[in-house]
């Protein structure tokens, strides 16, 4: 690769094999991420310290989040500068999905909060680098013209890791230490075929540059769409998080559906079923169409709708129809939002990097939910008024899209 085709759009489109390995690759990586969050720290933490549960495990996943979003963006820079004669990102992602699969080994052995946090933080270090190195090759290799239908089908992996990570940790193996060991070992095997298989450019040593604390800095003056691309991503990934989080002990405290853990998998189900139908469609319809900001305006007020559900109603039928509404409005989201992303990106050389800034939208949402959530919850309106502020939180960021004018 020669500096001028580093610094110029892909143009050649990618084709079937590739796309499916870059799925796989992302399965594993969403299931070592999510299914943790969903299930095996709320199970973990609540044997620890039933009394508390909340607010430990507020304070692990926000913890972890802070790290993720100081290791992305970080492992991200080190990914554009990066010579290897394997590339650029496929040593970021097999290193990352190793070294995070090692933290997930440590976090099953804990037996205390504290322990369970070092360890979920250790994951996330590895687990970011992993993503950053994944999230880079769609604007490194697919043209803008295929990018949201890219975007589309790695959209699905957020959704199906969690399902299936899911069933995994529940049905195939028995207790939260076998559930953590087994994703460690899932992580690395799905980032196998992509890494193996598929072709990393090298970068020249013109185009190699030291990395710099100035350099994780973009100016919003002179990058407002990037600026405005990052807060309606934060935005909206605070609205769901603020509504996910305590989804298990929702379905204990609110519902009071008999078996929570069963529920929260029979509502994964319909959230994923919705993101399946919705995602691939949506951006292909985006590519065709070429206006992104409708489709994530309208996809924003959808995931808002169905979390007024839950905000008015505590009932099993109701959680499920928010599930799969949640999952229809997500699906049509993640993947044209990704490919606007791509289209307001500072500098092509920096790729990784300030993707690695965007995904603190996805990362810090983590951190400060729990902090809105926890409150919320105790003192101000308890599962009603945390899905209100879900719902709200999820518009703002559906109206401010409009901000970006460089992506139709």
């Amino acid at each position: 690769m020669t500096t001028q085709e580093l610094h110029s759009e892909p143009q050649v489109r990618v084709g079937g094999g590739w796309i499916s390995a870059l799925v796989l690759a992302n399965l594993g990586l969403f299931m070592a991420f999510l299914t943790p969050i969903q299930v095996l720290l709320a199970e973990q933490i609540d044997a620890i310290d039933p009394s508390g549960k909340e607010i430990a495990l507020g304070w692990t996943t926000g913890i972890g989040a802070l790290v993720a979003v100081a290791a992305n963006p970080l492992a991200g820079a080190l990914s554009d500068r990066t010579g290897s004669r394997f590339g650029r990102r496929r040593p970021w992602i097999l290193g990352g999905a190793a070294a995070g699969a090692a933290g997930l080994a440590v976090t099953a052995a804990q037996t205390t909060v504290v322990g369970v946090t070092i360890g979920w933080c250790l994951a996330q270090l590895g687990l970011n680098a992993m993503l950053a190195g994944a999230s880079a090759v769609v604007p490194d290799q697919v043209p803008i013209g295929q990018r949201a239908a890219v975007s589309g089908f790695i959209g699905i992996p957020p959704t199906l890791g969690l399902v299936v990570g899911a069933l995994l940790v529940t049905m195939v193996v028995t207790g939260t230490a076998a559930g953590y060991l087994l994703l460690a070992a899932l992580t690395v095997l799905c980032a196998l075929p992509f890494v193996l298989l598929t072709h990393d450019p090298q970068v020249p040593p013109s185009a190699r540059e030291s990395v710099r604390a100035a350099d994780f800095w973009v100016s919003p003056r002179a990058n407002p769409d990037f600026a405005w691309a990052w807060v309606t991503r934060f935005l909206v990934m605070l609205g769901n998080a603020t509504g996910t989080l305590y989804l298990l002990y929702f379905l204990k405290d609110a519902v009071h559906y008999a078996d929570p853990d069963e529920g929260v998998l029979i509502l994964t189900l319909l959230y994923t079923a919705g993101a399946v139908v919705t995602a691939i469609g949506g951006g292909v319809v985006s590519d065709r169409w070429g206006r992104r900001r409708a489709l994530v305006s309208v996809s924003s007020v959808v995931m808002a709708m169905a979390s007024l559900l839950l905000a008015l109603s505590h009932t099993w039928p109701v959680a499920m129809g928010a599930a799969l509404l949640l999952g229809l409005g997500f699906g049509v989201y993640i993947g044209v939002d990704q490919a606007l992303i791509t289209q307001v990106l500072p500098r092509a050389g920096d790729r990784a990097k300030d993707l690695g800034v965007i995904n603190i939208a996805n990362s810090a949402p983590q951190v400060l939910g729990p902090a809105l959530a926890a409150p919320i919850v105790t003192y101000a309106g308890g599962y009603g008024g945390l899905y209100l502020t879900s719902a709200v939180v999820t518009v703002l960021g559906g109206v401010l899209v409009w901000k970006i004018r460089s992506v139709p």
